[in-house]
C-alpha cells in the first residue's frame, strides 16, 4: 500500500505541481543529436567547399539553439550502422555526409562538432550504436560482414553483431576506444546495448544478461584506461523490469532483451543512463520512480519521447510532455530529448516552454564524483581591465587534461556561486573572457577539472564596471538602470520611428524570459531577482536595446 501511494502522490504532483520546482544548478540536459539518414543532421551533402561549409553551418545553427535553451550535453550519433562520421582506421565514412559510402566530406565532422560545442560551454558526447550494422546489403554492412562471416546474423532486412561471441565486445569496444584516444569527448554514449527483441536467445536470461554486460565491461575498461574521466552511458530501455504493482507489459530492459542497466550503475560499470521513457501515463510515472530508487548515486537523466509532440508521431499535447518533466526534476533526474529536431523545431511549443519556464538558466553536468572528488584549487588574481575578466589557473587535483572555468557574475557581493541564475559563462577554455561595458556588477571564477568538480570562487574586490553582453545586442546607450519598483518597469521612450510588435525582456545569457506588448508599464512581479535587459523586437526579428534593470 506505501508503494502505491508514493505513485499516487507522483501521479498528483505531475497533475497540479507545475511550476513548484526549483531550477536546479546541477542537472544533465541532454539531447540526442541523430545523424542517421540525415533526420536531424546534416541535411547537406558535402561535395565541394561551398557544400561543406554550409553542413558545417547547418550544424551551428544547430548548437546555438540548444544553447540558447541552455542545454548542456549534446550526444551525437557518431557510429550510425558499421560506419562512422568521422576518419576511422576500422570503419568507413557514413553515406550521408556526402551521398556516398565511404567518401570523405572534406572535413572531420566529429572534431568539428566538438569544437562548436565546446566553443558553447556545452559537452559533447559521442553515441555509438553497438550491435546493430545496417541493412543486409548496404555497402557499410557488406565490409563488416566480410570482416566476420561468422559474426553477423541477419533479422529480416537487418544485421546484428552477436553479442555471444567474444570478437563482438572486442570490435566495439575498438572503436570506443579509437574516438576516446583520437578526440576530446567528454562521454561515450552506448545505444541497442542489448539484445534484439526479435532474437531467438538460446541461452538462460541470466547467461543472456552476461553476455550483454561483459561487452560493457569490455567497452568501460577501454575507455577508462584511456581517459578515466570520459564518461560513459548508454540508453536503455525505459521500463527496466516489471514492478510489483505495474506491469511493463512485456516490454522491458532486464527480461526481455537482457539488459542489466541498474547493475551496471551499481557495479561501477557506468556513470550515466539515459532511460528511453517515450510513454505517459502509468506506462511512465511508476517506472520513473523506479529509476530514481535505483541510481547508486550515479547520474540518470530521463530520455523524453518529445517526437511523440509531433502530429505524425502520437500528437501528445504538450502538456503531457511538461508533467513528465516536472516530475523527473522533483525527483532529482536530470533530462534528455529525443530528438533534437523536435526540439528546436519548437514542436507544440515545447522550445518555448524550456527557454522560458523550464531551464531559463544554465546548469552544470553533475559531478563524477564517485570518480574523482577531490575539486581543483580556486584560480587567483581575478583582475577586470578593459572589457576583459582575466584570472591565472587554479590547481588540478586530478588526473584531467585541463581544467575549465565557470564565471558568474551579480549586484551583490560576494557573487553566489551556488545560484543558477548567476552563471554568465560556463566552461571557459584558457583564462580570460570579454565582456561589454553597462550595469556594474561583481564577478567570481570556479576552476572546473575534468570529472566536473568546482573549486571554490575566486571573487573580486571591488564592484566592477563590466557587464556581459551577448554580441547580437546593440551597444548599451547608458549605464542608467532603468527605474522600477520590483513590480513595475516604467518604459523609457522610444526613438521616433522605430518598428515595435512586443518589448521582450531577457536575462545576462541572453535568454528571453518575457514578452509585453508596448505599454508605457509592464509587470515584473513574476520575474525572479537578478539583472535583465529590455528590447524590443519587430515582425522581422530585428532587436534594438532600450537598456538594462536590477529587480
Amino acid at each position: 500500500m506505501k508503494r502505491i501511494a508514493i505513485i499516487i502522490t507522483l501521479l498528483y504532483i505531475a497533475l497540479h505541481a507545475m511550476g513548484q520546482t526549483t531550477i536546479p544548478k546541477y542537472e544533465m540536459r541532454a539531447v540526442w543529436l541523430t545523424t542517421i539518414g540525415g533526420i536531424d543532421w546534416p541535411r547537406t551533402s558535402a561535395t565541394n567547399t561551398t557544400t561543406m561549409r554550409a553542413q558545417q553551418q547547418e550544424l551551428c545553427r544547430i548548437l546555438d539553439k540548444l544553447q540558447e535553451a541552455n542545454v548542456n550535453t549534446v550526444i551525437l550519433q557518431t557510429r550510425i550502422r558499421a560506419s562512422v562520421i568521422y576518419p576511422s582506421r576500422i570503419e568507413p565514412w557514413d553515406y550521408i555526409l556526402t551521398g556516398t559510402a565511404g567518401r570523405s566530406p572534406g572535413y572531420d565532422p566529429l572534431q568539428f562538432a566538438i569544437d562548436e560545442c565546446h566553443k558553447r560551454g556545452m559537452q559533447l558526447h559521442a553515441w555509438v550504436v553497438t550491435l546493430p550494422v545496417g541493412k543486409w546489403n548496404s555497402a557499410a554492412t557488406k565490409q563488416i560482414r566480410q570482416r566476420f562471416p561468422n559474426n553477423i546474423r541477419k533479422i529480416g532486412e537487418e544485421g546484428y553483431m552477436n553479442p555471444e561471441r567474444s570478437e563482438t565486445a572486442e570490435y566495439i569496444a575498438s572503436i570506443c576506444r579509437e574516438i576516446t584516444d583520437r578526440y576530446d569527448v567528454d562521454g561515450i554514449h552506448l545505444d541497442y546495448i542489448r539484445y534484439p527483441e526479435t532474437w531467438k536467445i538460446t541461452v538462460s536470461h541470466d547467461e543472456a544478461r552476461r553476455n550483454i554486460t561483459r561487452i560493457v565491461r569490455r567497452i568501460r575498461d577501454e575507455i577508462k584506461a584511456s581517459k578515466p574521466w570520459v564518461m560513459f552511458s548508454c540508453a536503455p530501455i525505459g521500463k527496466f523490469v516489471d514492478l510489483s504493482h505495474y506491469s511493463s507489459r512485456g516490454w522491458n530492459a532486464y527480461t526481455k532483451v537482457c539488459q542489466d542497466a541498474q547493475g551496471w550503475l551499481r557495479d561501477d560499470l557506468m556513470d550515466a543512463l539515459m532511460p528511453m521513457m517515450y510513454f505517459k501515463g502509468d506506462h511512465f510515472y511508476p517506472f520513473v520512480y523506479d529509476w530514481q530508487q535505483h541510481n547508486y548515486g550515479r547520474i540518470v537523466a530521463v530520455g523524453f519521447g518529445t517526437y511523440m509532440l509531433a502530429p505524425r508521431e502520437q500528437n501528445w499535447p504538450l502538456e503531457t510532455l511538461t508533467r513528465e518533466m516536472y516530475v523527473s526534476r522533483n525527483l532529482g533526474l536530470g533530462h534528455a530529448h529525443f530528438r533534437s529536431k523536435f526540439l528546436t523545431d519548437n514542436t507544440k511549443g515545447i522550445y518555448d516552454f524550456t527557454v522560458r519556464e523550464f531551464d531559463p538558466y544554465p546548469a552544470l553536468v553533475p559531478p563524477m564524483t564517485w570518480a574523482q572528488r577531490t575539486p581543483p584549487d580556486a584560480p587567483a588574481s581575478l583582475q577586470v581591465n578593459d572589457n576583459m575578466l582575466t584570472w591565472t589557473a587554479g590547481r588540478d587535483h586530478s588526473n584531467g587534461s585541463y581544467l575549465t572555468y565557470n564565471v558568474y557574475a551579480s549586484t551583490s557581493s560576494p557573487v553566489n556561486t551556488d545560484d543558477p541564475r548567476n552563471l554568465i559563462a560556463t566552461r571557459v577554455m584558457g583564462m580570460a573572457l570579454n565582456v561589454q561595458t553597462s550595469t556594474p556588477l561583481h564577478y567570481a571564477v570556479c576552476a572546473v577539472d575534468r570529472y566536473g568538480n568546482e573549486s571554490a570562487p575566486i571573487q573580486d574586490t571591488q564592484r566592477s564596471t563590466l557587464y556581459p553582453q551577448p554580441s547580437t545586442l546593440n551597444p548599451p546607450t547608458s549605464s542608467t538602470l532603468l527605474p522600477n519598483d520590483g513590480r513595475t518597469l516604467t518604459v523609457p521612450a522610444l526613438p521616433e520611428g522605430l518598428p515595435v510588435e512586443y518589448l521582450v525582456i531577457e536575462t545576462m545569457q541572453g535568454v528571453i524570459v518575457a514578452y509585453h506588448n508596448n505599454l508605457p508599464q509592464i509587470d515584473i512581479s513574476k520575474l525572479p531577482h537578478g539583472v535583465y535587459t529590455l528590447k524590443t523586437l519587430n515582425s522581422q526579428g530585428i532587436t534594438y536595446r532600450l537598456g538594462a534593470f536590477n529587480k
